[in-house]
């Protein structure tokens, strides 16, 4: 226990020494898990095939298996996949060690990590970017559909070169089969899932299907896939506001037990092609994603309405405020290949992808704002073979992009975006060392085509890291970085009321680069019986980019300026699990997660919208048919506020699951979940609408899957 408990205490910093001192059961009981697998190691065999055991292929252009990664790595995969399924990306990932998200509604959601967001996250689409306008506000959702991923690959941290100065907090990988690079099996395989939710009364239908034509490992593989989820308003457990805010207005009537505009539609079709041959492949895609869904708790422009009174009495304007929601479309093509060479390089590999997205804000049925974004990614990699204990990388990425907003909530000009970037990896290893390292190069250009403003910017990154096999058993590894960002479109030119997070946004357009220094250690212990993890990060900004309240007002809205300051974001994920013994015909075992992160200004305020401490706990039994999960899901209360915030209550959720793999049908398998069982009131810290939008109450998930 001693290892994990000083950990937390110097992680965290003085103010938030109450937060570790509630973190401490919890680091007890995944500390007692590892120490229980390191001296029962030899009890019980187990199958405890982990999504470590994937290979990941996010952070490096290098295969790796996430054992072998220094950053912190998760991996979704099957079962678990299954069960954390959401109908959007940020609610899929939120259980994730390190992760958060947005939650603006059912709609839009976008993952958090380490308390970072927006343009610090990068969304990718089998590795190319989402391409969509996510990033620019949060009630903007993610173009990326969850329900066809087959694996979903979460990188946490800064020590990522690969996708440019946008992943600089982290990297989230959908990957689904429309790029098929190898031949199916038997000449053809799929998925189908149907699945429906009683909180929101939702149901949802995915599926796909890969056929192989030719012979042996050589061919041609035709795709098609597609998924259409529809959801209602969703249930919430009492009123839809916060006390405070129902104070402010005693004599209004509050909603209640139906969270009003929460509404969710969505729905996805794609189809491919793929060559496979001796030497390589190459594979296209077509896709189209649509999706409607309410702003919960929106505020549409105003409309004035002169009523006629009686003579006596005073003529006056009633203003009405319309819902809010939004119509969001894209139409996307990406192209995938790899070629095996001879030579110094053994491989060449080609990512790219081209969209037309757009996104209609609708106030009622009249159009309120139009959101545009076409652009495009292109990525070409060399693979140089291995020479004695050294492998390398070599890459070349393009970025580019046309964005706009017209509308009355036009609060970012129509803007050009390009960038171009020059990266490689180096790896070695040496029995039980392994070392790393990476730098980039790149130059961003943003154009302003109605003033013909300029922005251009250059960036250089780099990252070392090594890790040691202290055992057989046990790793220690550790990175140092130092990151550069360019600032994006919004944080330079936004002049303009913002309404979904109730503000006027002002850009500055003098802002340069963020610079981020840090460095992350990682602790691995993995026996048979179990493994714990635990990650320890520091970042230390030079000009991080933030929104602060200036104190005026216009269009009635506070005004927000973006600016500068240095900033520190620290704390640590650790994670674990441990066979606890047999039940009959069940094996059962333990597992945890603990989340810890802070963020503050080098003047002491504190960030906004940080997540609080967290922790996941939970026991499974299953055998070869039956799988049965019982967990709890805990958020500490957040009161390391920034001047603008108000603080948020602790929750504690509890969450069953059950799966069932049918065994005279195989490939078929039922879940059901029941996620909080007690219909507690639960707001997540990190929403900009946390004290009108609290998280949905009791739901009872079922759906029934089918692989072939």
């Amino acid at each position: 226990m001693s290892l994990l408990s000083n950990v937390a205490f110097k992680a965290a910093p003085k103010k938030s020494a109450l937060k570790a001192a509630t973190a401490l059961p919890v680091l007890f009981l995944l500390s007692s898990m590892a120490q229980a697998a390191a001296f029962e190691a030899n009890s019980l065999e187990a199958d405890l095939s982990q999504a470590e055991d994937e290979i990941i292929i996010t952070a490096s252009p290098l295969e790796q298996q996430a054992d072998d990664t220094l950053v912190g790595v998760s991996v979704l995969t099957g079962e678990d996949l299954a069960r954390r399924l959401s109908g959007t990306l940020g609610e899929t990932l939120k259980y994730q060690p390190g992760l958060s998200s947005t939650q603006f509604g059912a709609g839009a959601s976008r993952p958090i990590i380490r308390g970072q967001g927006g343009d610090r996250i990068r969304v990718l689409d089998n590795g190319i970017g989402s391409i969509d306008a996510s990033a620019a506000s949060p009630d903007h959702a993610v173009s990326v559909e969850p329900a066809m991923a087959t694996r979903i690959e979460v990188v946490r941290g800064s020590g990522l070169l690969r996708y440019g100065s946008s992943g600089s907090g982290g990297v989230v990988n959908v990957i689904d089969a429309r790029l098929p690079d190898q031949m199916p099996e038997g000449g053809i395989d799929g998925a189908v899932r149907l699945g429906s939710g009683s909180v929101d009364s939702s149901y949802e239908a995915a599926g796909g299907v890969s056929f192989g034509i030719g012979e042996g490992t050589e061919g041609i593989v035709l795709h098609l896939s597609g998924s259409q989820r529809e959801a209602e308003d969703y249930d919430i457990p009492g009123f839809a506001e916060v006390d405070f805010v129902r104070a402010e207005e005693p004599d209004e009537e509050h909603a209640r037990d139906t969270l009003e505009n929460s509404f969710a539609e969505s729905q996805s079709v794609a189809g491919g092609i793929s060559f496979i041959g001796e030497r390589g492949f190459i594979a296209l895609s077509l896709k189209n994603t649509q999706s409607l869904y309410g702003i919960p708790s929106g505020h549409g422009h105003e409309e004035e309405e002169g009523e006629e009174h009686d003579e006596e009495e005073e003529a006056h304007e009633d203003e009405e405020e319309e819902t809010i929601s939004i119509d969001l479309k894209q139409d996307r093509f990406d192209i995938k290949a790899g070629l095996t060479l001879d030579g110094f390089f053994e491989a060449l590999n080609f990512y790219g992808g081209i969209a037309d997205y757009e996104h209609v804000e609708l106030e009622g049925d009249e159009i309120g704002t139009t959101f545009t974004n076409e652009g495009g990614e292109a990525r070409v990699e060399l693979i140089q073979t291995k020479r004695d204990n050294w492998q390398a990388a070599y890459g070349i990425q393009y970025r580019q992009r046309d964005f706009s907003a017209i509308g009355e909530e036009a609060f970012v000009p129509p803007t050009s975006t390009e960038q171009f970037g020059l990266y490689t990896f180096h790896e070695w290893e040496n029995d039980d060392l392994h070392l790393e390292g990476a730098l980039r190069f790149e130059e961003t250009q943003h154009d302003v085509s109605t003033s013909g403003e300029e922005a251009s910017f250059s960036a250089f990154s780099a990252s070392v890291g090594a890790d040691f096999h202290l055992a057989e058993n046990t790793r220690l590894g550790g990175t140092i970085f130092q990151t550069t960002r360019a600032p994006t479109t919004e944080e330079l030119f936004s002049n303009g009321p913002h309404l979904a997070t109730s503000q006027f946004e002002l850009g500055d357009a003098t802002l340069s680069e963020e610079r981020a220094r840090g460095g992350e250690l990682v602790f691995r212990h993995d026996v048979e019986r179990g493994y714990l993890t635990l990650n320890l990060f520091y970042t230390d900004y030079e000009d991080y980019i933030f929104e602060r309240e200036t104190g005026a007002e216009e269009d009635e809205l506070p005004v927000f300026q973006f600016t500068a300051a240095d900033a520190v974001f620290q704390g640590l994920e650790a994670e674990a699990e441990i066979m606890l013994g047999a039940v009959g015909t069940f094996d059962v075992k333990a597992n945890g997660v603990l989340d810890l992160v802070n963020a503050e200004l080098s003047n002491g305020d504190n960030l906004p919208r940080i997540p609080p401490l967290s922790a996941l706990v939970g026991i499974t039994a299953d055998n070869t048919v039956f799988s049965l999960t019982a967990e709890l899901d805990y958020a500490a209360e957040q009161d390391d506020l920034s001047p603008i915030e108000t603080p948020t209550d602790s929750y504690l959720l509890t969450n069953f699951h059950a799966s069932y793999k049918v065994p005279t049908f195989e490939g078929l398998s039922a879940n059901i979940s029941l996620l909080n069982a007690f219909d507690e009131e639960a707001r997540q810290h990190t929403s900009f609408l946390k004290d009108e939008v609290p998280l949905p109450g009791r739901n009872v998930k079922l759906s029934l899957s089918f692989a072939f």
